[in-house]
């Protein structure tokens, strides 16, 4: 894919290395994301996604090679069209899930109430329960809304469904859908859990040992291999 540091191309990644003491976490890794995709980061553990994840959102720097978002090194400007949510949960007990939602609105100028309004129904919270009483899966889909009711260019979601029993992913995975807007953003999912996550993907990034060992439009993918996701990593995974 041809590199352009163009917002038609909000994330770009050209022979980025990232090592930490020890431990080359990410090796010529370069890809392009555009403007309206879902993408999928997948790999075994170890295999440098958070770490990408981080460079995306601008908390870690490359040592060698160039992370642009929107056409820029990645810093204040751009992290304010960025929304990150970490697979840490940060939500505060103590607060319901309406005064989480007004509290965070605080902090993002892009962020859009009619949007978060719309999403507390969709992906089903009680706005007046403590966040403390909440399910892991609710506490997710809480999240979710908070990510997607701002209106960044780019989105990442490291890790979504951990730990999440498999009923709520399947409201975790709605939710993706229902705020993702295909006409000015881009998603990118890092996760393991491949079976729920995969219909969502229109590509997906592959990383094992710190480098891409495949990159693919989801269509393509499973014309050329003709099986699921899952069965194309077995084959492509070391």
């Amino acid at each position: 894919m041809v590199m352009t540091m163009t917002d038609n191309f909000p994330l770009i990644f050209q022979d980025v290395y990232k090592q930490y003491p020890g431990v080359q976490a990410l090796e010529e890794v370069s890809f392009s994301i555009p403007t309206g995709q879902i993408v999928g980061l997948v790999g075994p553990n170890g295999s440098g996604k958070s770490t990408l994840m981080k460079l995306a959102a601008g908390l870690l720097r490359p040592s060698r090679g160039e992370v642009r978002v929107l056409g820029r090194t990645p810093g204040r400007w751009t992290k304010a069209r960025v929304a990150f949510m970490p697979e840490v949960d940060h939500l505060y007990p103590w607060m319901t899930v309406g005064q989480t939602i007004d509290f965070v609105s605080t902090f993002f100028p892009d962020w859009e109430s009619d949007r978060a309004r719309e999403l507390l129904d969709l992906l089903e919270l009680p706005a007046h329960r403590p966040v403390g009483k909440l399910s892991k899966g609710q506490r997710a889909r809480v999240r979710l809304l908070l990510t997607f009711a701002r209106s960044a260019t780019l989105v990442l979601l490291d890790e979504p469904l951990s730990g999440i029993d498999p009923p709520s992913r399947t409201r975790v995975v709605n939710g993706i859908l229902s705020g993702f807007r295909p006409e000015s953003q881009s998603v990118i999912v890092s996760t393991h859990e491949i079976f729920e996550t995969e219909s969502l993907f229109d590509r997906v990034i592959v990383l094992s040992g710190g480098r891409v060992s495949l990159d693919a439009e989801m269509d393509q993918l499973r014309a050329g291999y003709g099986r699921s996701l899952r069965g194309v990593l077995e084959e492509v995974l070391p």
